[in-house]
């Protein structure tokens, strides 16, 4: 007799499925789910490219650099033209904004809807040629004035997103979702080309025992994040030390941050005063993620999602992961800067 391990499931929660059913629970107009199909769409195609990279000869330097001054790879050209063709034909959006393109894209007139989407169509790209995880992240924002958008429409603060989500190519390819109501997890199925559901209402526990972070940066870090990461390694009050665990792919050391806790840092320091992640399409997307699923983000003063850009390729440090370790970090950044308060004084 076939055990229930046996029997497979015919009732497959597909990512179209979900948002679909989401969309009729709260009696939207469908506009979002149709712009998240598309979203779903274009990371299909990317995830084939990424497999099939070698074989296909996209390996390597396109040849030219994008807004902030990093190399092109070819993976990172076609997957910025997969993700803007399927965007500006769903019907849904207005405005673009993505990591490889100086300014906003303007969707043609008779394709605008009212969304706002703002992307790094393949983040951790330096990667790509020694087939370490890399991944694409989103945010979904919606047009609040009237008249033709612009660039500053995009300007919006991470708390007015409707939604957010990245996307991991590793040894499986998995999108994680996060809406006003959950984070959840969907996983592409090779054999049907669907991503499933296979994780409800992710939550990330409250302390982690892992950190990630660049200490290739050590000398140039500011007292606090040494201090910190001093506190990680050598525990004053008898308990083990953190584990270091640091990819160098956002999406890659996130993901890993929402499923076994812990911290993820990218602070600023004397080399990059303003942090080196982007806000619009990086870190607010990534803050809406978590806390959404019960964690923080904060560039040590304020929380990721209550900055409101100046320009759409802004750059801000970063500290987000479990609630805990995240408060932790922020009473060792307080203590510095009240001692650099009473020096000024």
């Amino acid at each position: 007799m076939p055990t229930s391990r046996d029997t497979l499931d015919t009732d497959i929660v597909t990512l179209t499925r979900f948002i679909t059913e989401r969309g009729r629970q709260t009696g939207s107009t469908g506009e979002l789910t149709q712009l998240l199909n598309s979203i779903c769409t274009a990371i299909k195609g990317i995830a084939t490219n990424v497999r099939r990279a070698g074989i296909m000869n996209l390996y390597g330097i396109a040849g030219s650099t994008n807004t902030t001054g990093d190399e092109q790879k070819k993976l990172d050209v076609l997957s910025n033209l997969l993700f803007i063709n399927m965007i500006r034909s769903s019907f849904t959006t207005c405005l673009m904004v993505s990591e490889e393109n100086e300014h906003a894209i303007e969707v043609e007139v008779e394709k605008q809807g009212k969304y706002i989407v703002t992307f790094d169509p393949l983040d951790g790209s330096s990667n790509i040629d020694c087939l370490v995880s890399i991944g694409t992240i989103f945010g979904v924002y919606k047009k609040n004035s009237d008249g033709p958008p612009t660039e500053k429409d995009a300007l919006q603060p991470g708390r007015s997103m409707v939604a957010a989500g990245y996307a991991l190519y590793g040894s499986a390819t998995v999108i994680v979702l996060a809406t006003q109501f959950s984070v959840d997890m969907f996983m592409l199925d090779p054999m049907v080309g669907e991503f499933v559901l296979t994780d409800r209402d992710i939550k990330i526990k409250k302390k982690g025992k892992i950190f990630s972070i660049n200490e290739g940066y050590a000398k140039f870090w500011h007292p606090a994040v040494k201090e910190y990461v001093e506190r990680k390694k050598f525990p004053q009050d008898g308990s083990s030390p953190y584990n270091a665990r640091y990819i160098g792919s956002m999406v890659a050391d996130v993901h890993r941050t929402l499923v076994y806790g812990g911290i993820f840092a990218y602070p600023a320091h004397s080399k990059s005063p303003n942090g080196k992640l982007r806000l619009l399409y990086e870190a607010a997307p990534m803050a809406f993620i978590m806390e959404k699923a019960g964690g923080k983000a904060t560039n040590g003063r304020q929380d990721i999602l209550d900055i409101v850009p100046e320009q759409i390729h802004q750059r801000v440090p970063i500290v987000l992961g479990s609630p805990d370790d995240v408060d932790e970090y922020l009473e060792i950044e307080k203590k510095h800067q009240d001692h650099c308060k009473g020096v000024t004084a």
